[in-house]
């Protein structure tokens, strides 16, 4: 879902994704597994 909305331009992708890892970690997650890893490592390295 995240992906179709930004492809309608109808969010920020990169906001909305490090937002949702960022709720995970805080709410105690000690691994995450997310079809996001690759474009959140691109966006790391940027």
């Amino acid at each position: 879902m995240v992906k179709a909305a930004a492809r309608e331009g109808w969010i920020d992708e990169k906001r909305i994704v490090t937002e949702n890892l960022i709720a995970m970690k805080r709410a105690g997650a000690n691994i995450i597994i997310t079809y996001h890893a690759l474009d959140m490592a691109k966006w790391l390295n940027e």
